[in-house]
């Protein structure tokens, strides 16, 4: 398994359409298996193969506090079940540090396929909900950013570039 490099708001990259996967193959899991080592590495709880710069529909996530119950879904597809919307916290692996309040559907049913090419659907709430909701935007080339005011995406912009600098910074003073 590898850590794979997360792209970071504002990177154009991060607003590409993924594509759906043609067929669940060993490097679709092998894939799979990296980006859940990535997130566990990162901390987060779920990642879109988007923000590791691949551009096909998959998500990895795992919410359990031991860490050891990985979700993966392949051509996802969200189906809103309630009006009912509820607002929660976000952050977001490729906005690191931010945190504010988006509202979602706080009820769905998923579609989707797991590691086998199997068909499966579930219907989720609460953090699951907004997770899968959250992730799936990243395929569809949108940030929980994006759910924001003008003010506070451009404050997130200058603060994560801040943080990007700095990480560069670091890599450059380490390696000397």
């Amino acid at each position: 398994m590898a850590l794979l490099p997360i792209l970071s708001f504002p990177d154009p990259r991060l607003r590409t359409i993924a594509k759906p996967v043609e067929a669940v193959t060993e490097q679709i899991r092998q894939l799979a298996a990296d980006m859940l080592e990535t997130m566990y590495e990162a901390p987060g709880i779920g990642l879109a193969a988007t923000q590791v710069n691949q551009h096909i529909q998959l998500i990895v996530m795992d919410l359990s506090e031991n860490k050891d119950q990985p979700l993966v879904f392949i051509n996802a597809k969200v189906t809103v079940l309630t009006a009912e919307t509820l607002p929660y916290e976000e952050g977001c692996l490729s906005v690191p540090q931010i945190y504010d309040k988006v509202e979602r559907p706080s009820r769905v049913k998923i579609e989707a396929l797991d590691l086998e090419g199997q068909a499966f659907e579930l219907e989720a709430d609460g953090l699951l909900a907004v997770c899968i909701q959250h992730e799936l935007d990243h395929l569809n080339g949108k940030l929980f950013v994006d759910y924001l005011s003008p003010l506070k995406r451009q404050r997130a912009r200058e603060k994560v570039e801040k943080l990007v600098r700095q990480r560069e910074k670091e890599k450059v003073e380490t390696k000397r």
